[in-house]
């Protein structure tokens, strides 16, 4: 449970050592529920700067990188995009986001085959504005 933007950024950077070199995170809610404040946090807490996250709706993918240049987060948004495996075949994923830890935004069945997730989030807003966080780890 978070209280605050600030506290769910926090929860996102103690996350992110958890995914390891490539793992994927799939964070699932509605709209405004903290995905990408949780993204931010993740990114910070594999050594990007946090400023630079932001959604990436129109975009499909944002690269955060570290102090040294290399990516240390792959961050996609497939809210836009039709639930079609050969969408985003044609897109290039999930080859474009190899090498690097990713978050998914609005995953689907369709990711889920090309991608599957390491580690499962779920943002539910509550009646006072908190944030319920749950996070399910799944076997390789």
């Amino acid at each position: 449970m978070t209280q605050s933007e600030a506290e769910t950024e926090g929860l996102g950077a103690s996350l992110a050592p958890s995914l390891g070199g490539e793992g994927v995170a799939y964070l699932i809610g509605d709209l405004g529920a903290g995905k990408t404040t949780l993204a931010r946090g993740m990114a910070r807490g594999l050594g990007a700067a946090a400023r630079e996250v932001a959604s990436p709706t129109f975009a499909l993918l944002h690269e955060y990188a570290g102090e040294e240049g290399a990516i240390v987060l792959r961050h996609l948004d497939l809210y836009r995009l039709a639930d079609d495996v050969r969408e985003l075949e044609i897109l290039g994923l999930p080859d474009a986001v190899r090498g690097a830890p990713v978050c998914v935004e609005w995953p689907r069945g369709a990711i889920r085959r090309l991608l599957p997730p390491t580690v499962e989030i779920d943002l539910e807003v509550l009646p006072d504005e908190r944030r319920l966080i749950r996070v399910r780890r799944l076997p390789p």
